[in-house]
């Protein structure tokens, strides 16, 4: 018998139909809900097509992700919660006046997640939504999350330019990363949650692309400079779809600075003392040594480009991902997609990128699912044949000509 990979896809995503959120919302709010979902114009058009299910259709999905070799997977959301305007992932932080409404979908949203992901045991680690405008309620959900079985961890919304929130180096939300270092939660940061609004002409579309990992990069040196692994050594924080190939030039960045404002606190006469007076306590660790104890990369379908580049990320940081069930993410072509990053590579380098580190950072039984992968899993040998020529019809970026390491 061939030996075979076990994929698990870090990166993917789910949510329920619109109006099969209602039983999922406290009932004080299903009046407001029936007005809203009546006039609510879905602007998605992926989520209005009739391949739409695969958000929510649990057995279509496990048929389809095994088709491609993948037992399991990190789901993300996706749809429309209630008394939202877009996904929950892309929009702006509530207003005071928005916010109870708005909280009570994202919480109609975990509680469908939890069902969801109890629909295939062990095979869902459900990544759940808070909001970081009452730091008492995200704390409650936290904790209620992680007793639902939600092992997927939180999703942290970004803090955007004009989002009227604290930055989030702030000490306002050290009870959040209390919690999760207490429980074992991850704390995830998913590409797109951080972008200000820029509008919808074709140059703010251009510049939302080039702009957008930077703003969901923030979270990394927000957290290192604000000292949260300094208070809570048992943080973990997870960056998702934002590519991999930006990190090492970063930190490198990250540590230069740190250097140079520790450094320029000691001398009390320059210009740059104050830039960094108090650093060295409140931050603790250097942000590369932060990197290797705390941190890790969803690398969404990583790119050839990308993995010469895997030692300095740190081989035990890397979590492959399918993106699924979005365009842009690699089914049905997810074994041409692998072949394409990772043919030629030492096995167990590849074993650790496509599923062992994803089950170690979010508790996957590999006991459990060695069995499905030994049944639909990539074969060894078949990831070790380089690619010649890309699908014709593939729309994931993995299989885009060129590719350059992003200096972000």
């Amino acid at each position: 018998m061939s030996e075979r990979y076990t994929v698990i896809s870090a990166d993917c995503h789910a949510g329920a139909d619109l109006l099969d959120y209602r039983p999922y919302l406290e009932s004080r709010h299903h009046d407001a809900f029936d007005a809203w979902a009546a006039s609510y114009v879905n602007p998605y058009a992926d989520l209005l097509a009739d391949t739409a299910d695969r958000n929510w259709n649990s057995d279509r999905r496990i048929a389809e992700l095994e088709q491609d070799g993948i037992v399991a997977e990190v789901v993300f959301p996706n749809t429309i919660p209630p008394f939202f305007p877009s996904a929950s992932l892309m929009a702006p932080a509530p207003t005071r006046e928005e916010f109870t409404r708005r909280w009570a979908g994202l919480r109609a949203h975990n509680r469908w997640l939890a069902d969801f992901c109890a629909a295939a045991p062990g095979r869902r680690a459900g990544v759940f939504q808070i909001l970081l405008n009452d730091v008492d309620e995200a704390v409650k959900e936290i904790r209620w999350a992680a007793a639902a079985g939600l092992t997927g961890g939180l999703l942290l919304p970004g803090t955007p330019p004009g989002s009227g929130l604290p930055e989030l180096y702030s000490a306002a939300y050290d009870p959040i990363w209390a919690t999760c270092a207490e429980l074992g939660v991850p704390v995830n940061h998913h590409a797109g949650s951080a972008s200000p609004p820029l509008g919808d002409e074709p140059a703010a579309r251009a510049v939302f692309m080039v702009e957008t990992t930077w703003f969901s990069h923030r979270a990394l040196w927000h957290l290192v400079f604000g000292g949260a692994f300094r208070r809570h050594p048992g943080l973990k924080l997870v960056l998702t779809e934002q590519g991999s190939g930006w990190i090492p030039g970063v930190l490198d960045m990250l540590d230069y600075y740190h250097g140079r404002l520790v450094a320029a606190a000691t001398r009390a006469s320059t210009a740059e003392s104050k830039f960094g007076a108090g650093l060295a306590d409140s931050m603790g660790k250097g942000p590369s040594e932060v990197w290797r104890e705390n941190c890790y990369v969803g690398a969404s379908f990583m790119r050839p480009h990308e993995v010469p580049l895997r030692d300095r990320i740190g081989l035990d940081k890397i979590m492959w991902g399918s993106d699924y069930p979005h365009d842009e993410g690699t089914y049905p072509y997810t074994r041409e997609g692998l072949r394409i990053a990772y043919a030629g590579l030492p096995r167990d380098e590849v074993a650790a990128m496509v599923g062992g580190n994803t089950a170690r950072v979010y508790g996957f039984d590999l006991g459990l699912l060695d069995p499905i992968a030994a049944r639909v899993g990539p074969t060894v040998q078949e990831l070790d044949e380089l690619l010649d020529e890309a699908p014709k019809d593939a729309t994931s970026p993995v299989f885009a000509r060129g590719g350059s390491v992003r200096i972000w």
